[in-house]
């Protein structure tokens, strides 16, 4: 037996690997985001940046997880039985959860889910101990709950604090800057550079190597002692280097936002991402003691070795150090977690990542309202004042950068500062939750936050939020289950567990790649975005819009066949695909719809006065499609599911034929909108209008059935009516799409009139 939960021992660790490839590209966000939005460096190289600080911070921390020890549970009273099945749930879960966040590219908190899933998996072995008929121990005896509660308040701390200190700070240095920064640094980059090469500093000695084996209790206590000191050199020493380098032509909030980046990286490695290897670390050190006392009885050994401290070998840490280095340079999961941070902070309008909520404009709402009742009560010479200094149309940003490097360097110092200064006063403040706070705070004082994106924003805000408490609780429940079935099912159910995982990832993994590769045509849109002359926008765009017109056309022609057998045929299963197709069609031009929007007012005032009108013509239309469909698709769903008579045989045929014309039609006008010939599309209208005639014909036809009484299954044929009243408005909304169609291939100031006929 012995044998069996050394091989699980050697599993854990192969998790682990995943288990750190996984930590990396949700944690990346935490010290990329700034460095990548303001554009500090090439991405190769603020990438080298970060590798080097995540391979030191592993290299030189202790490694050891000390909450796997004995911070969540109570050793001496579980046995190793016990203790290998609640790590394993918990290496099989985290995996899973931070993979589900990663694919959506929602960052969440690798310390709040390895605390709730060891809570979790904890708590359901106390349930079983306790239901043991010789147990005299309460659940006091077997859980820690003070982490957990700790965890919880660091949250609302992280939250609250990271916001409101970002938003003020970022005020302040936008007074002083303004956005036109360039021009107006002279003396004041020195100091703005000494204070956060200072903050980044004490960040680096109070959080990220307060734990590494170079710290000794002497040298500990010497920075305790001289920490003023400490800080007052650093910020002279930092000032006048800075500003020698500002002289020197060198760009100082690069430096910052680089410096910074190492530092973030550096610590996140040497006290979070490394947690990763604490779990099958503790789990070897549990089998080694084991092994050292004769084995014997599974779940009558007692881990009260676990209570001691234990050294991590050195060599694990180079292990772990060389797999987030590599994780973090080949992860595209890493990229898309950053993009989301990167996008809620963009000071320009793009393409927003969330959609709206109530909650989002109720917000919204009070936040115009309050700033009117401020901005009604403030005196005209400083609105102006404010207005001059917090003007964004002088803006300063690198080439393709999300926002500028004022606001970068204010992101990396004030997290450091933040993080180091909760630290030190005890407070358990989330690294996670402290750098994306801040950053949403420094966004919303630079007015990235429009009237035009704040709801979009803002409903971001509240998802990323919402995460991080969702994480809490499925990492609680999720790592509960799952011990539950290792605990009675023994060996072959761990084991099983572990393949399962592993298999997830992969599928994950191979789902993710799937989807980059359909949104890689979105890289036009991007193009669009940061084109600056409007003599080449529209022919980018005009590439764009037909791009999405034929996928839509081929949409309609797939679904309206699929609807149409589903009845014929009655088969429920096809009218479900549809149904959720349909769903997620809607939102899909609701972005496009918003996309193109953006991308109109990069073009030259006539061509999107020309163009707009039509292109939102074919937006609607292709929306009203999609309506029509999702009415002929419920009421068909409806009367197959309640297995109803099927639609009899004499509609067949003709049906058919008409579902046959309509699908032609949509197919064709796929091949129409890339001839950019007026002739074909007048052709396809007049097939629009010989196909609703064919539909009204047939809808007389069983007017006369019904009122003759020649059926008397009256349920399907009123489904059957209402099928073909939908198909002809559907047919007209398509013929008024072609038309849109026609009229958008034309090259600009071709025509003159406006008609929706």
């Amino acid at each position: 037996m012995d044998i069996f939960f050394l091989g699980i021992v050697i599993f854990l660790f192969l998790l682990a690997i995943f288990d750190l490839s996984v930590g990396v590209s949700n944690d990346a966000v935490n010290f990329l985001s700034s460095a990548i939005g303001s554009r500090a460096a090439s991405f190769k190289r603020v990438m080298i940046v970060a590798a080097i600080g995540v391979f030191i911070g592993a290299a030189m921390s202790n490694g050891m997880m000390d909450i796997a020890r004995h911070g969540i549970f109570r050793p001496e009273n579980l046995s190793f039985y016990d203790v290998v099945a609640i790590f394993m749930a918990v290496m099989v879960t985290d995996i899973i959860l931070l993979d589900i966040f990663n694919s959506l590219g929602m960052p969440t908190s690798t310390t709040v889910s390895m605390v709730f899933e060891l809570l979790g998996a904890t708590f359901v072995v106390a349930l079983f101990k306790m239901a043991a008929p010789e147990n005299t121990l309460g659940m006091g005896e077997f859980l820690n709950t003070e982490k957990a509660l700790s965890v919880i308040l660091g949250i609302f701390l992280s939250v609250a604090i990271a916001f409101v200190f970002g938003t003020i700070v970022q005020f302040l240095s936008r007074m002083v800057f303004t956005f036109e920064y360039k021009s107006r640094m002279k003396w004041k980059v020195g100091l703005f550079g000494g204070i956060a090469c200072t903050a980044i500093v004490y960040f680096m000695l109070i959080k990220g190597i307060k734990d590494m084996s170079i710290m000794t209790p002497e040298l500990k206590t010497w920075i305790h002692d001289n920490t003023v000191l400490l800080l007052g050199g650093c910020l002279v020493g930092f000032s006048l280097l800075m500003q020698l380098l500002h002289f020197l032509k060198v760009n100082v909030f690069k430096v910052v936002v680089l410096l910074g980046t190492f530092s973030l990286a550096m610590a996140f490695a040497g006290n979070d991402l490394v947690n990763f290897v604490g779990v099958p670390l503790t789990s070897l050190a549990s089998y080694q003691d084991y092994a050292a006392n004769g084995g014997g009885d599974l779940h009558g050994f007692m881990m009260t070795s676990l209570n001691g401290p234990a050294q991590t070998p050195f060599y694990f840490l180079i292990g772990a150090g060389m797999i987030m280095v590599v994780s973090l340079a080949t992860s595209k999961k890493a990229r898309q977690v950053t993009q989301t941070t990167v996008g809620l902070s963009a000071q320009n309008q793009g393409d927003e990542l969330f959609g709206s909520s109530r909650i989002g404009r109720s917000l919204v709402r009070g936040a115009i309202n309050t700033f009117t009742w401020i901005n009604e009560r403030t005196p005209a010479r400083v609105r102006r004042w404010v207005a001059r200094r917090m003007d964004t149309t002088v803006q300063q940003p690198e080439e393709g950068a999300a926002f500028d490097l004022i606001r970068g360097s204010v992101n990396l110092m004030l997290a450091g500062m933040l993080i180091a200064w909760g630290t030190s006063m005890k407070l358990p403040l989330s690294t996670t939750f402290v750098t994306f706070m801040v950053a949403m705070g420094t966004s919303l004082a630079d007015r990235a936050w429009g009237r035009e994106s704040a709801v979009f924003r803002i409903t971001g805000v509240i998802s990323v939020i919402g995460g991080w408490f969702i994480t809490a609780g499925v990492a609680f429940i999720g790592a509960g289950m799952v011990v539950c079935l290792m605990h009675m099912g023994g060996v072959p159910v761990m084991a099983a567990g572990g393949v399962i995982a592993l298999i997830m990832l992969i599928r994950s993994h191979r789902r993710f790649n799937k989807k980059k590769k359909e949104t890689e045509s979105d890289t036009l849109f991007q193009t669009i975005l940061s084109t600056e002359d409007e003599a080449e926008v529209w022919p980018l765009l005009k590439i764009y819009i037909n791009e999405k017109q034929k996928m839509f056309l081929g949409f309609g022609a797939e679904v309206y066949r699929d609807v149409i057998n589903g009845f014929i045929n009655d088969k429920g299963k096809l009218l479900s695909v549809a149904e959720k197709s349909l769903v997620t069609e809607k939102d899909v031009l609701k972005g496009q719809r918003r996309k193109l929007t953006l991308c109109f007012r990069k073009a030259s005032p006539q061509t999107a006065m020309e163009k707009s009108a039509w292109f939102h013509l074919s937006n609607n239309m292709a929306m009203s499609i999609t309506y029509n469909l999702r009415r002929i698709n419920e009421v068909c769903k409806e009367h197959v599911d309640n297995n109803f008579r099927p639609l009899p045989k004499q509609f067949h045929e003709s049906l058919s034929e008409i579902c046959d014309e309509v699908c032609s039609i949509f197919r064709d006008g796929m091949a129409a909108v890339d001839e950019d010939n007026p002739e074909t599309i007048d052709r396809l209208r007049k097939r629009c209008e010989a196909v609703k005639q064919a539909l009204s014909e047939n809808s007389r036809r069983v007017y006369d059935l019904l009122q003759n009484g020649a059926t008397r299954d009256m349920t399907v044929a009123y489904v059957y009516l209402n099928l073909l009243q939908e198909s002809q408005e559907l047919v007209t909304s398509l013929r008024k799409m072609l038309r849109a169609v026609g009229k958008l291939n034309l090259e600009p100031s071709h025509y003159r009139s406006f008609s929706y006929r």
